[in-house]
């Protein structure tokens, strides 16, 4: 096994949080890479291991535009600041991974300028993709070429051209000489030549054992990038959607189904994360903010590699602004959350399952398997070498019982509460707090981590268990309690026939004359169905089409197209009406 198996990874969007100019004027560096030298202890202290962090080096404005991948962003030092940043975080234990922006680059990159002044006697034409000098942008180059995502900001690399890839890879063993770094986040890894990444993997074996490879896809089987020729994981955008959307809809079966759909693709080591530089904050997204406790336990339990943003931990706000991420990439001063992990509830929680994650090892490498299933409870295990973790999380507003197969042990500890339940016909009978959980582990096994202990009444609250209130032994009724203490738990066989995932969405009320880059997400997918609705009947495939399309840029846009096509049957209706 390797470092990465085992990591709980904090991002930092470093030009956000630094307070960096937006737009790079390239004057004289600026240390303000130093600056966060002090986060390091904090992320230590909330039980990270590992560190990403990036873009890093030279570029125009958001840091994914790069004009030289050798020296760091002159709005954030210089490479000696950064060869120093990594060290001080080797010292204090945690593992440091670069963005590799590799798919394309600035037009102030050294292969572009070339081929602006040189035009078709460049050397570096063939660096980039279709490049046509019949054409025109809006630069005004005389001449066109390829782009990401429509910006002409950020041209396409030609990954097949092997001077391309012996410089990217030459990039990489100069990071690793110069900085030490220990792995590359590779962006946009959903459009990267797949020769290219076996290039990379082959680079990465190469220049340090357990050198790790973690690709940016958003769609797809995700075991077409993770396998032993090219990538080591990729982020988890389907878990990512179901964690917030299965607690915002009381829909366990959405998360469920994902991690079923995911199992299916194969062993992989996903990077699993709420939020990111790129959407919302979770405690933004979350319509109930209490639900921020159950949907970091899964975080941290369900199979994969957890991540958490920087400021995420502090239960910060961060919405997009007319399709601008600049909100969700703020500057902040640590300073300001000096008392976090002893006032603030969030901090906390993040800080006790990050130790408890480091000290139980089936949460890194158990087999999951689901123990119980409704919408609004959900129990599964991790099982490693006849240890059996089981997590429990409810999304009700009311206490909830469970009854669960238990391992070979004889006492189960709550690791979040202190709760203590013994292992009665082979079950443990436990009680789930209103939107909260718990990660139950045999008690022999580990001891609750005492900087959680002592907060734990801030982040969940305690309700202890008694015989008198436990289920009968080996029976799968509830005996009969207090209604306004233990709520009567919904049957898992008869939820089991109810259509998962997003097709008993509650509506969302849809203002037509509201406009489109102003809508949430949830809006725009209410907005699209209705206009649906007008054409015909709308099936539950339908809407699951919808509703898994999460990004709001292709929502407005795919609005907006349908406006345009209702617009256009209107004037054909009334041309066909004036002329009959």
């Amino acid at each position: 096994m390797s470092w990465y198996n085992e990591a709980i990874f904090y991002h930092i969007y470093p030009l956000g949080l630094t307070g960096a100019p937006k737009q790079n004027e390239y004057t004289e560096p600026v240390h303000r890479l130093n600056t966060l030298l002090p986060w390091i202890d904090h992320i230590k202290e909330i039980g990270c291991t590992a560190l990403y962090i990036g873009p890093l080096f030279e570029s125009v404005g958001h840091g994914y535009e790069t004009t030289d991948y050798k020296k760091l962003d002159s709005r954030l030092g210089t490479n000696e600041d950064l060869t120093a940043f990594v060290k001080a975080c080797h010292e204090q234990g945690i593992k440091v991974i670069f963005d590799g922006v590799f798919n394309h680059t600035g037009r102030d990159f050294f292969a572009f300028k070339d081929i602006q002044q040189n035009r078709e006697n460049s050397r570096y034409l063939n660096w980039y993709c279709n490049v046509n000098f019949w054409g025109n942008n809006e630069y005004n180059d005389g001449f066109s070429y390829d782009n990401w995502g429509g910006y002409n900001l950020l041209v396409k690399l030609n990954q097949r051209n092997p001077e391309v890839q012996d410089y990217i890879c030459d990039v990489i063993r100069y990071w690793v000489s110069e900085f030490d770094v220990d792995g590359i986040r590779l962006d946009a890894a959903d459009v990267l030549d797949f020769d290219f990444m076996r290039a990379f993997r082959r680079t990465a074996e190469e220049v340090k054992p357990d050198f790790w490879l973690m690709g940016e896809v958003i769609h797809g089987d995700y075991s077409r990038w993770v396998n032993g020729e090219t990538l080591h994981s990729v982020t988890n955008y389907a878990l990512h959607k179901a964690l917030y959307s299965g607690h915002n809809d009381h829909n366990y079966f959405e998360i469920a189904h994902t991690v079923k759909y995911l199992q299916n693709m194969g062993n992989l080591d996903l990077y699993n994360f709420v939020d990111n530089h790129d959407v919302e904050r979770i405690y933004t997204k979350l319509s109930n903010k209490a639900h921020f406790t159950p949907v970091h336990i899964l975080l941290y339990t369900l199979p994969g590699v957890p991540s958490i943003y920087y400021g995420s931990e502090f239960g910060i706000e961060g919405r997009k602004e007319r399709s601008s991420d600049d909100s969700l990439r703020p500057a902040l001063n640590l300073e300001d959350y000096e008392s976090a992990l002893s006032d603030n509830p969030c901090t906390a929680l993040i800080a006790a399952l990050g130790k408890i994650r480091q000290n139980t090892p089936a949460l890194s490498y158990g087999s999951y398997t689901e123990l119980q299933l409704t919408n609004r409870q959900f129990a599964f295990a991790r099982d490693l070498d006849s240890v059996r973790v089981i997590v429990t999380v409810n999304n009700d507003d009311n206490d909830a019982w469970m009854n669960l197969p238990a391992g070979n042990a004889v006492e189960y500890i709550g690791t979040l509460t202190g709760q203590k339940v013994s292992v009665e016909g082979g079950h443990i009978n436990v009680r789930v707090g209103a939107n909260s959980g718990e990660i139950w582990i045999p008690s022999e096994e580990t001891s609750v981590p005492e900087t959680f202990s002592e907060n734990k009444d801030s982040i969940v609250e305690e309700t202890p268990v008694t015989q008198e209130e436990v289920k009968n032994e080996g029976s799968t009724e509830t005996k009969a309690t207090p209604a306004a203490s233990v709520p009567e738990v919904a049957s898992t066989k008869g939820d089991t026939d109810r259509t998962p995932a997003s097709a008993e969405k509650e509506p969302v009320n849809f203002d037509p004359n509201k406009a489109p880059e102003d809508m949430s997400t949830e809006e725009l997918q209410a907005g699209i169905l209705a206009k649906m609705a007008n054409n015909g009947p709308v099936t539950d495939q339908m809407k699951k089409t919808v509703y898994d399309n999460i990004w709001h840029d292709s929502l407005v846009n795919l609005v907006q197209e349908l406006l345009l096509i209702h617009i256009i049957k209107g004037i054909l209706y009334r041309k066909s009406t004036i002329l009959s």
